[in-house]
């Protein structure tokens, strides 16, 4: 089987990327998606209750987004550099995109905030990354939270005024540079109605890497290679998914990364194991689900994996044409954007 990038393209007005979050983050706008008959209907998203049943599970990554994004000097010339950390390899070892890369070859030395962070690139690896030495007095994190911006996707170019608006309410672990925004949308108040309800909610932790972002290249998807990204599933919450599973109730994932998280962790007949690994699962279409039943998710990039990823619970033609219904009515999309309800 074939499966083009080109499938997966469709025309955005540029208007319709959001640049900035809603006051309220329960007042986005909410598409509903029939996954069988391609039927879609509007809503916002504060009714999302009344389409969750009791006995349901909502799974949640509860990822914290750190302040990746450095911006500073090289030592001697003062040119601009801005670093990106992605990835922790050891203690004050970080791998990161740099910008300007040719410049930073091993042995550059890097300065940020009038010297409170000194660094120094150690190596080229894959994909151009650099891994980068940091050298600091007291605490890394806290000097981070002093120097770092949030890592925004390139699509937004407005400036954050509040970087908690591009972190879920429930964030918990730090490791992401980039939001499970499907989770934006949701308010303490909102997730404390769902409990009430008789909704089980957990927790899962998958540390969202650049690579979410990254363009597929290839014509044939098939070819295209995801990053690895670090998940944990606890003994606890496998344990609630697999109840759910074998009372017959639904297992609703919110965002990409909890689908791609519950989906590593299940054996061959979909049990949901507790584990800690690095996954490079690429959903697409012709994937069969083991653990999803539903997804709740924002609007993704044309030629994405994500939408791949949707087109593969949905059906392509019942995605794009979603899509288009979408762009019709003038939804928000992308990181800031409106949601959809896959079930």
């Amino acid at each position: 089987m074939e499966l083009k990038k080109s499938d997966f393209y469709f025309e955005l007005p540029p208007e319709l990327i959001a640049q900035d979050p809603l006051e309220d983050r329960s007042a986005s706008r909410l598409l509903m998606l029939d996954k069988e008959t391609g039927a879609v209907s509007h809503h916002v998203f504060k009714e999302i209750v009344e389409y969750l049943h009791p006995g349901d599970c909502l799974v949640l990554n509860n990822t914290k987004v750190i302040p990746a994004r450095l911006l500073g000097e090289r030592e001697g010339t003062g040119a601009h550099v801005e670093v990106l950390l992605l990835k922790r390899k050891e203690a004050d070892v970080w791998e990161t995109l740099v910008k300007p890369g040719k410049k930073c070859k091993p042995g550059t030395r890097l300065v940020f905030g009038d010297g409170l962070l000194h660094a120094e690139v150690l190596e080229t690896v894959e994909e151009g990354n650099r891994l980068i030495r940091f050298e600091y007095d007291g605490i890394f994190e806290e000097v981070l939270d002093r120097l770092g911006e949030m890592p925004l996707p390139p699509y937004i170019t407005h400036k954050l005024q509040d970087r908690n608006r591009y972190q879920t309410v429930y964030a918990k672990y730090e490791g992401s540079a980039a939001a499970p925004t499907a989770g934006l949308h949701f308010t303490k108040e909102l997730l404390s109605q769902i409990e009430a309800k008789g909704i089980q909610i957990v927790y899962v932790t998958l540390h969202v890497g650049l690579g979410t972002f990254r363009p597929v290249k290839e014509e044939n998807v098939l070819e295209h290679h995801m990053h690895s990204e670090y998940y944990e599933v606890t003994k606890e919450a496998a344990e609630q998914i697999n109840r759910t599973k074998a009372a017959g109730g639904r297992v609703i994932c919110v965002g990409t990364t909890s689908c791609r998280t519950v989906e590593s962790a299940a054996d061959e007949n979909g049990m949901v194991q507790a584990k800690c690994d690095n996954t490079e699962i690429f959903i697409y279409p012709g994937y069969r689900f083991k653990v999803l039943d539903a997804l709740i998710t924002n609007f993704h990039l044309p030629e994405s994996t994500l939408v791949m990823l949707v087109s593969a619970l949905a059906g392509r033609e019942h995605v794009l044409a979603a899509y288009q219904e979408a762009i019709k009515e003038r939804y928000r999309f992308f990181s800031f954007g409106d949601a959809m309800f896959i079930s």
